[in-house]
């Protein structure tokens, strides 16, 4: 009997055994406890937890090791010791001084005494909103329902925390509290699927589940949280998506995908080609299932970004709002700009944005819908004065929002003091620290080049190339390079990521 084989039948065992020889005293236990675990669900909210499911877990991996090809592992102790002494010394001279490693909330009272107002605006213009708002329904919760004892392992923080999944609580179990857990984002994936040839689709739950394998195989137990923040460190800077600098990898002679390049090049030499040390995945039936997929072999252009082949995304749905920039009194030297708070929950919640309705299929029935909107926020308003001044396209994880930009200055009228529940105005200078979305700022540029004095005419915003654009600051690279929207492995596609 095989390693596998032996122990895929002991987790069998295992699992059936309090099923089958559980007798009335035991059910009497299981019941009391059951009512103990719904107990502390509904008082804690906490997830919910199956006793076997580490188990189904263990079951799971046993069975994909089973029948995956052993060119795709890490298969002895030497090389799981190089990679990680390889990765860890890379670490230690070029990680990144990345602004989330000096906190704004040293403690988690602080955070949790913080307003969600406060998050959103330190969060403003880095996009999946939702998480600034978790972090801090997290932190509350472990202040005023734990005791303000954060949960240390991997398991009780899924279990405890709201938004909390299998990557999050990885990487603070891991990073915090020194547990030995590997961890799952869209770098690590990509850096695994070259290291070992991965071609298949990594948001599938079979390669996922793979990768997971081979990150807790690979993770350092000295140093946990380095590692894992040195895999992502080298998917964010090294092996990146499209053009990986694979001359400055530090685990380049481990990896599958550049062995893979040194095989398929036209002019390598025979003795290359017949090298033992160039392996080949040989499965022992049918197509391997972590291998590239029959209908994308091998692209020779591609090199090692032929691993992992991106998996078809559905397109994002396409919306359409109108939108408009109120300003007031600027002549009295008091313009201020009218700005409403979206909804607690769906996208972009609790920040806020420029006066908006839904698109409407003619401009007579858009410039009416929102000019009643405008008048329920600020009072009766000159329907003249409305003007229409381009549109502004902003593409969120699943939505494509075509915002058509309308502009109503009041000069000369008498300001508007007071305001509704919801509404506030602010000065120029004061909404661009607010917690608004980058959309929303978008839309306020388009308004700013078409008043007088700032651009002559009004034609529509055109799009501007990239060499026109302008470089973006050091720290700014660094925030859009991280946040660039890679595999979610909290949740089966990104459509809640933005929400």
């Amino acid at each position: 009997m095989t390693p596998l084989v032996s122990r895929l039948s002991r987790l069998w065992i295992i699992m059936r055994k309090p099923r089958a020889a559980m007798g009335s005293g035991h059910r009497k236990q299981a019941a009391s406890q059951e009512g103990r675990q719904k107990h502390a669900k509904s008082s804690s909210q906490a997830k919910p937890s199956a006793p076997n499911a580490g188990l189904a877990r263990q079951l799971e991996e046993v069975v994909l090791q089973a029948s995956v090809s052993s060119y795709h592992l890490f298969r002895d102790i030497a090389e799981v010791t190089a990679f990680r002494g390889s990765l860890l010394s890379w670490y230690d001279q070029e990680k990144r001084d990345l602004p989330w490693r000096r906190q704004k909330w040293p403690t988690l009272q602080d955070l949790a005494s913080a307003s969600l107002e406060e998050v959103n605006q330190l969060w403003a213009g880095l996009g999946y909103y939702s998480r600034g708002r978790r972090l801090q329904e997290g932190a509350r919760k472990v202040v005023e329902e734990l005791g303000g004892h954060m949960p240390r392992t991997a398991e009780t923080l899924q279990q405890l925390l709201p938004g909390v999944g299998r990557y999050t609580a990885g990487a603070i179990a891991s990073i915090a509290f020194g547990q030995a857990t590997g961890v799952v984002d869209g770098n690590v994936a990509r850096v695994l699927c070259r290291v070992r040839a991965i071609g298949a689709d990594p948001s599938s739950s079979l390669i996922s589940q793979q990768l997971w394998s081979l990150a807790q195989q690979l993770v350092d137990p000295a140093r946990p949280g380095d590692f894992n923040q040195a895999a992502m460190e080298l998917g964010a800077t090294v092996c990146t998506p499209q053009r990986p600098l694979c001359s400055q990898c530090p685990v380049q002679s481990l990896c599958r995908a550049r062995q893979r390049v040194e095989r398929e090049r036209p002019l390598a030499s025979r003795s290359l080609l017949d090298s033992p040390d160039v392996e080949e995945c040989a499965p022992s039936t049918g197509q391997c299932q972590l291998c590239l997929p029959p209908s994308e072999p091998w692209d020779q252009t591609l090199g090692v970004v032929n691993f992992p082949r991106k998996a078809s995304r559905k397109p994002p749905r396409e919306e359409s709002s109108a939108t408009c920039v109120l300003e007031q009194s600027r002549a009295l030297g008091s313009a201020r700009i009218l700005l409403v708070q979206r909804p607690n929950s769906g996208l972009l919640a609790g920040l806020w944005e420029f006066p908006s309705v839904t698109w409407e299929p003619s401009e007579k029935l858009q410039r009416k819908a929102l000019l009643q909107e405008l008048q329920r926020w600020a009072g009766p308003l000159p329907a003249t004065h409305l003007r229409h001044l381009g549109e502004v396209v902003h593409v969120f994880s699943h939505i494509k929002l075509t915002y058509q930009v309308y502009g109503l200055a009041l000069e000369g009228q008498t300001p508007v003091t007071t305001v509704p529940p919801g509404a506030r105005w602010l000065t120029r200078e004061e909404f661009h620290t607010a917690a608004v979305s980058t959309a929303m700022k978008k839309v306020f540029h388009v308004y700013e080049g078409q008043q007088p004095g700032t651009c002559k005419g009004f034609k529509r915003p055109q799009v501007s190339s990239p060499s026109s654009r302008k470089k973006p600051s050091m720290g700014q690279q660094v925030l859009d390079d991280f946040f660039r929207p890679h595999i979610s492995t909290d949740a089966p596609s990104l459509n809640s990521a933005a929400q």
